[in-house]
């Protein structure tokens, strides 16, 4: 028998119940990795049996789940508060005592529900009663000292990663399209088909200047883009069908740029349903990020053309935050839909249509209607599209003319083009009403 099992703590009472065994590792990480970590916890069934228990049972589902603050709910750490307040556990084993929880709350919670159904704890070392004092008061001690633990590896933690990607040298999953070398160097993957079509994606965007059509463009045409997915524990490249969320997330990722930036989303803890939940907030602008090194590695596009991509993509945006004075041509009735800015605050004029069939258009600028005032501006589409209509006619009309013009003489000179001469060229001047 060891020095634990001749315990007075231990009673017949303790013994006719159950003894639980929790385990934990905070992250898929250590599951896969710290495999000795787990044995040394699996070993306390035993230990538990030494010390007198018949009936043993093991939790181990909350393996893979961190127990810090807002990091979600653990099946398993309820299934043992649960067990403990319906009086079926004589005592609550684990490893390290941290291992049960990392936060006042539920280490709180559990010392009571533990003292109130006569619960004992027991760690590596020694077997806890929470109906003597010191045993409690030893309790707070550790429960304490883990907590700190935790926030001083994490502020050292984050102190380190951030000096290090002040540097540009903090490893991470990089983008579709870029490896690390051997000389620990970002550089575009070696693999040609990968490059041509990251490519392939920002020169379409560029000519669609839409990223929803540049998505379409894509699909319609079943061109597929490559994207990384875990497999198997490591990640690997794919290729598929884009999503729309992926073609945007590329457009909008200054990677891309040759900006190395760290810091982008910030994290918050918000109070939902009477739990903590992490949330993750906007995506902050390249210059706002934490850190954020131009000319870090080589681009698939430059700084600036990155730069009027996100005020397309900005001005794409018809439902977000977008600048209205600027936006896609998009489809309907209208005939300058997406067109026409309002000449007194340069917004965008959006198109609402009206009469029985709803094909009659009209332009108008939202405004102040939006906060409850009046419309900017606003007036009727037939008139103003008849006038476009007219003046692009006759600016057109000379051109059509002059082709014309241009395709007679070359029918006429025919016997002298098939002996190899030019035929004239024909000068097109630009109007300026266009």
């Amino acid at each position: 028998m060891t020095h634990l099992a001749q315990s007075h703590k231990i009673t017949p009472v303790h013994l006719a119940r159950k003894a639980i065994v929790y385990l934990r590792q905070s992250s898929d990480r250590q599951v896969r990795e710290n495999t000795e970590s787990q044995r040394l916890q699996y070993a306390l069934a035993q230990r538990a049996r030494d010390l007198g228990w018949q009936q043993v049972q093991i939790i181990d589902t909350d393996l893979g789940r961190s127990a810090a603050m807002a990091m979600g709910e653990r099946e398993g750490f309820e299934q043992l508060v649960a067990s403990v307040a319906m009086g079926q556990v004589g005592i609550v084993m684990s490893r390290e005592l941290s291992r049960l929880s990392r936060t006042d709350k539920d280490w709180c919670h559990l010392l009571e529900v533990c003292q109130v159904f006569g619960t004992l704890i027991g760690d590596a070392e020694q077997i806890y009663d929470l109906d003597v004092m010191d045993d409690q008061l030893v309790l707070g001690i550790k429960a304490t000292l883990s907590i700190v633990e935790l926030k001083v590896l994490k502020m050292r933690m984050l102190q380190g990663m951030e000096e290090k990607a002040r540097r540009g040298e903090l490893k991470r999953l990089l983008p579709v399209g870029y490896v690390w070398d051997s000389m620990d160097q970002v550089v575009k993957d070696p693999d040609q088909r990968v490059q041509q079509a990251m490519d392939l994606l920002f020169r379409k965007f560029r000519e669609l200047r839409s990223g929803r059509q540049t998505f379409l463009w894509f699909r319609s045409h079943e061109v597929e883009l490559p994207v990384n997915k875990g497999q198997g524990g490591r990640i690997k490249i794919i290729w598929q069908l884009p999503t729309n969320s992926f073609i945007h997330n590329a457009l909008r990722n200054p990677f891309y740029a040759g900006a190395y930036v760290w810091g982008r989303r910030e994290t918050q803890v918000a109070f939902e349903a009477g739990k903590l939940k992490k949330r993750y907030g906007k995506i902050r602008k390249a210059e706002h990020c934490r850190v954020c090194l131009r000319d870090h590695h080589v681009g698939y596009i430059t700084w600036e053309t990155f730069q009027e991509n996100l005020e397309i993509l900005r001005g794409n945006d018809v439902k977000g935050e977008g600048d209205q004075s600027v936006g896609a041509v998009r489809a309907g009735q209208g005939l300058l839909a997406g067109l026409l800015r309002c000449g007194r605050c340069g917004r965008k004029l959006h198109v609402r249509y009206w009469g029985k069939s709803g094909t009659a258009a009209r332009y108008l600028c939202q405004g102040a209607f939006g906060a409850g005032g009046n419309y900017c501006l606003g007036f009727g589409a037939r008139l103003v599209d008849g006038r476009f209509c007219q003046e692009l006619l006759e600016v057109i009309s000379p051109l059509g003319l002059q082709a014309s013009i241009a395709a007679a003489e070359r029918a006429r000179s025919g016997p002298a083009a098939s002996c190899g001469q030019e035929a004239p060229a024909v000068r097109v001047r630009s109007s300026a009403g266009l």
